[in-house]
């Protein structure tokens, strides 16, 4: 079918992260798997992509996320010329302590004591869960250069660039012709209301919480709870929710006047109906985007060339 931008779907569950790492909350990248997972019925088989960070505490985490999700198959695939990490058999797994999940310690024996040799304690072998079963697909590539990681970062940006033009390839008009630039499409007007915010990579103060929200990029979510509100908003979250992420879009503006937000997505309106939280994540709409903006006469919106580097 081509690669993943030219044949997106809606997900049956989604959260949004945030980040396109998940070193800095490693935790609530644990509770995010959790919740996605919770949904699954397995009336179909599921095939799991795991990261590729698998140095370090990238592999520990690894090997929390297989005794979390119990798979029945796992496929690990090597690097030419390189051993990177141990084959992940499910004695070695039982064995490894992850970054949250304790291993199985190997029985050590007894101290000698006056009585003579001691026998193991029942406690000790029968108390403990035995060693996942799932069979390991081993895959050793042949060729040089397989899995060589420093390109690895470089195309996944790209590939994430032209996943997000493929979305927002939807508020185009289906009929071939000319590209709509963004700012010439009527976006949604959201009170504030309406919709709690929060941003999740880092922290920003209330009183500059609009400057980071205008012209970014935006998960639609849905948080369990009611936004009550007594004033105008905004309404600003204290921590991040793992919550249903319905969509995304990208806040093309600011209505300080009027407290509106005005969203651009093509979500549909009966999910946007769901929609009552807004997370601002560490992913930024595509340069390309912002730059080529069309039919502009004086600066074009969000661009500047002063900028100071050395800041």
């Amino acid at each position: 079918p081509g690669p993943p931008f030219t044949h997106q779907q809606t997900p049956r569950k989604m959260v949004y992260y945030g980040q396109t790492s998940c070193e800095q909350d490693t935790e609530r990248y644990l509770d995010v798997v959790k919740y996605v997972f919770s949904s699954y019925k397995k009336e179909v088989p599921l095939v799991i992509n795991t990261m590729g960070w698998v140095k370090g505490e990238g592999l520990l985490l690894l090997i929390d996320i297989i005794r979390l999700l119990l798979p029945t198959h796992i496929v690990q695939m090597d690097v030419y010329d390189w051993k990177a990490m141990a084959p992940l058999t499910p004695e070695y797994v039982h064995l490894t302590p992850g970054l949250y999940t304790k291993g199985k310690q190997q029985p050590r024996g007894k101290q000698m004591g006056t009585g003579g040799a001691e026998t193991w304690s029942s406690s000790e072998v029968e108390g403990d869960a035995s060693a996942p079963q799932y069979k390991l697909l081993y895959v050793h590539p042949e060729f040089p250069r397989a899995g060589v990681a420093g390109e690895a970062r470089v195309h996944s940006g790209i590939l994430r660039d032209m996943s997000l033009l493929g979305y927002l390839g939807q508020l185009q008009c289906p009929d071939l012709g000319a590209v709509i630039p963004l700012h010439s499409l009527v976006p949604y007007q959201v009170p504030f209301n309406a919709v709690a915010l929060r941003v999740i990579h880092t922290d920003v103060a209330p009183t500059n919480i609009m400057y980071a929200v205008n012209a970014s990029w935006v998960g639609l979510c849905r948080i369990p709870e009611e936004i009550r509100c007594q004033t105008e908003g905004p309404v600003l979250l204290t921590q991040t929710p793992v919550c249903d992420c319905l969509g995304f879009g990208i806040v093309r503006g600011v209505d300080m006047e009027r407290k509106l937000y005005h969203v651009l997505t093509p979500v549909p309106p009966e999910s946007l109906r769901l929609v009552n939280c807004l997370l601002l994540g560490n992913v930024a709409i595509p340069n390309c985007v912002l730059v080529g903006q069309q039919g502009v006469e004086g600066e074009i919106p969000y661009v500047t060339s002063d900028y100071n580097y050395s800041i």
